[in-house]
């Protein structure tokens, strides 16, 4: 029974309850099956314990289609002189309902001539057939109409009209007869179009046209039967037209009718049943009732994974169905009663050395030839929670310039599990901690998902040069099981600090001014050009040249140094103010510069204050209150701070004095008590400067050196303060890399090596431990040197 919704019952929770379903629709009922019943068979099963269950619903109709006839008007010829009781057989209403709700009885209008015969066929249906009861009269009533009426058995009644119309015609008065009424062949099914399954014989005792006869279906065949077969309209040869097949059905009735081509011919009925014999033609169909993946693997042998159903649709030996699996597998098929199995472990499995399987099972039914089907079960092993994540490095390392976008991704940590599904997934998360006293949350953060790392917020080399973090992997199993791995995150550095000229320093803002003595010779050191860049490496790296000049073969500068030099003796005719333009530039990729102008004025001896510089078109300006008051305050910030070094310094000096060696603390110029008070961590962290000031033979006492060998460098650098007595200027400078004999103290580390001197290239005596001659200051600011500089002027 065919239905046009699915119905599917997955679980029964109580037995014994009585599930009644009614069919809505059921088309093929009352056309070729037997008898009006539909039935839909179910396997039910039944978990913990589980039990198998057979199910048959019957489906039952319902009155919701009422009798149609395939036309509306049935127009029908019969001869005048048709015999009383002649039968003129009538197109079948069709109702698709069944049983009771099936069509029931034909009635006709009332009339002189014709009454109804109602026939039922061999499957219960009817048809209806006309009768003729009086004699008909061309000349009194050529055409008779009357109504034909279909009525069902259902409540409420149903019914369906047709107009059969009568004409009637002059007397062809023999008609074709069939040998026989009823006619019985077998024909196997799948049998090859045009096979020939009978040939009618009809006769007719009349003469020329009204004794040839012609065949066809009746009006009542199915439209079905005519899909499926044919008649030869000359012949009466009946032949395979369509696809037979046996399980569809078992049994075909076919209608045909001969006639002949008289005038007023009338045609006569034979019934044919056609037998259909199955062959083995249908595979056996393997259907998965139950499965139950993925098995753990712990699972005990005996547990059950499946639940399998075998039907074959052929009949006798050619469905009965015999099923088998491999035997190098730890399952075996047990079966259960008939057309269902079970299979279950026979032994342990294993997922670390078998994840899944794909057993093949083999279902072959024993027709000849035999027909099988084969159908793979995939079973999965799942796994239990045994193995935590790993890293795929033990450690990492991560580089990331300086300046960086926030948010941006650093790098990715990958981690895996041999786990499977749930236990080998992931999460990743950091370890708290802290950086430079802040929670390391506030500098990076990961994704959970991925292990990607991303920086929360933009690294500056110059405060932070390195930083670890540890991160860690867990699984979802339970219990979770997690792993962690550290990440040395190093910051690179990244030229984007310009140069800052620390002296000569601009007066009014603008320019600085230098005065140079008329009768110096070539090569004389006029100024030197001190700067800094807070950059390391090449990027901090400083190289000078002259930009502009009012006079480029009066004055030179050393590249590297800054010192400004006479290139030869001044004339009578050279300007006496000169105007330069020294340009600073790193070695950074790209360079960063900056400019400093100097007004240099040419006088017979330096005097106090310097005249109008009318030949360089300069107006006069008058003092700055400003610029006053701003020397005045960084005066006194020095005095202060050069105070607070000397209290400082004598307080050491005061607790330290039994390991001097009697060293006493004398005047600064004399000699030097050593001192290197312990800073603060919060204030000191990042400071890496060393200041000395030294006494000697070949160091003026105008001179500072401040020394810095960073840890992680090569090489250290020299910077030079000194107070030539030439200029009475301050003078700093960058020197060549002075390599000491052994590294300073990891204190140092990080910055550039400032040092405070003469003319000479920078000598490092220090070996490690401090010495009477040398005083060292930590500082945290370029802005302390630039003022102890001040101080020394």
């Amino acid at each position: 029974c065919k239905l046009q919704e699915c119905l599917c019952i997955s679980r029964v929770k109580r037995i014994g309850t009585v599930i009644m379903l009614r069919a809505l629709k059921s088309p093929s009922a009352n056309t070729i099956s037997p008898q009006p019943v539909c039935f839909l068979h179910l396997q039910v099963v039944i978990e913990n314990p589980l039990e198998l269950y057979r199910v048959e619903v019957e489906i039952l109709d319902v009155n919701d289609n009422a009798p149609s006839f395939p036309w509306s008007e049935f127009n029908l010829e019969i001869t005048e002189s048709a015999a009383l009781g002649s039968r003129f057989p009538l197109e079948s209403a069709q109702d698709l309902d069944v049983g009771s709700n099936s069509l029931r009885s034909y009635l006709l209008s009332a009339n002189q001539h014709f009454v109804l015969d109602i026939q039922t066929r061999n499957d219960g249906s009817k048809f209806a057939e006309l009768v003729l009861q009086s004699p008909l009269d061309r000349e009194q009533q050529k055409t008779h109409e009357m109504v034909l009426t279909a009525v069902d058995g259902g409540s409420p009644l149903r019914s369906g009209t047709a107009q059969i119309t009568v004409t009637v015609l002059d007397a062809n008065d023999n008609v074709p007869v069939f040998d026989r009424s009823v006619y019985r062949v077998s024909l196997v099914e799948n049998a090859p179009r045009g096979t020939l399954v009978l040939k009618l014989n009809a006769t007719d005792l009349d003469e020329g046209a009204n004794g040839e006869i012609t065949y066809s279906f009746s009006g009542h065949a199915p439209l079905k039967v005519r899909e499926l077969f044919s008649v030869d309209s000359h012949s009466g040869e009946i032949r395979v037209k369509g696809v037979v097949d046996y399980e569809k059905a078992s049994v075909y009735e076919l209608y045909v009718q001969a006639k002949d081509k008289g005038p007023s011919a009338v045609a006569v009925h034979c019934k044919v049943l056609v037998d259909i014999l199955d062959v083995n033609d249908n595979a056996p169909e393997v259907i998965l009732t139950s499965v139950s993946t993925p098995v753990q693997e712990d699972a005990p042998p005996g547990t059950v994974i499946a639940v399998i159903s075998v039907m074959d649709r052929d009949s006798g030996e050619n469905g009965a169905v015999d099923c088998q699996i491999p035997g190098n597998v730890p399952f075996q098929l047990h079966s259960s009663f008939k057309n269902y199995y079970t299979l279950v472990t026979s032994e342990f499995l294993d997922r670390e050395s078998v994840s899944e399987y794909n057993i093949t099972l083999t279902a072959r039914d024993l027709g000849s030839p035999p027909l099988s089907t084969r159908k793979t079960i995939l079973v999965q092993v799942s796994d239990i929670n045994d193995n935590p994540p790993r890293f795929i490095q033990p450690s990492y390392t991560v580089y990331v310039t300086e300046n960086n976008a926030p948010g941006a991704s650093i790098c990715s940590l990958t981690a895996f599990d041999p786990d499977s599904n749930q236990n080998a997934y992931l999460s990743y998360s950091i370890l708290e901690g802290q950086i430079q006293g802040m929670p390391v949350s506030t500098y990076v953060s990961i994704n959970s998902d991925n292990g990607n790392i991303y920086a929360l917020r933009s690294f500056d080399y110059e405060q932070l040069r390195n930083f670890q973090i540890r991160v860690q992997a867990q699984d979802a199993g339970f219990p979770p099981l997690s792993s962690n791995v550290t990440v040395n995150v190093f910051v690179l550095d990244q030229n984007d600090n310009a140069p800052v000229i620390l002296s000569p320093l601009p007066r009014n803002g603008t320019v600085a001014t230098e005065m140079v003595p008329r009768s110096v010779d070539a090569g004389y050191l006029v100024a030197k050009i001190t700067a800094l860049d807070a950059d390391a490496g090449q990027n901090s790296r400083l190289s000078y040249q002259m930009l502009q000049a009012t006079d480029p073969g009066l004055f030179s500068v050393a590249l590297y140094t800054g010192e400004i030099r006479t290139i030869r003796r001044f004339f009578d005719k050279d300007a006496i103010r000169q105007r330069l333009v020294i340009l600073v530039k790193d070695n950074g990729q790209p360079p960063l510069s900056a400019t400093v102008s100097i007004i240099m004025s040419v006088v017979d001896s330096v005097p106090e204050s310097l005249s109008d510089f009318g030949d360089l078109s300069l107006s006069p300006q008058p003092p700055s209150n400003l610029a006053l008051y701003l020397i005045v305050s960084l005066s006194t910030i020095s005095l202060i701070f050069l105070v607070a070094i000397i209290v400082l310094a004598a307080v050491k000096c005061y607790k330290d004095r039994d390991s001097l060696g009697g060293y006493a603390l004398s005047s600064l110029g004399t000699a030097c008590c050593s001192f290197e008070p312990e800073p603060p961590a919060e204030v000191f962290k990042k400071s890496n400067l060393n200041l000395q000031i030294a006494t000697g033979a070949k160091v003026p006492t105008n001179c500072v050196e401040v020394n810095s060998n960073p840890g992680n460098l090569s090489q250290a650098y020299c910077y030079k303060v000194c107070l030539t007595p030439e200029s009475a200027k301050r003078d700093f400078m960058f020197l060549k890399p002075c390599s000491p004999g052994t590294p300073r103290n990891n204190a140092a580390r990080g910055a550039d090596n400032l040092a405070l001197s003469s003319q000479s290239r920078c000598s490092s005596v220090n070996n490690g431990a401090t010495t009477p001659n040398e005083v060292k200051l930590h500082s945290s600011s370029v802005l302390n040197i630039n003022l102890l500089v001040e101080f020394v002027r």
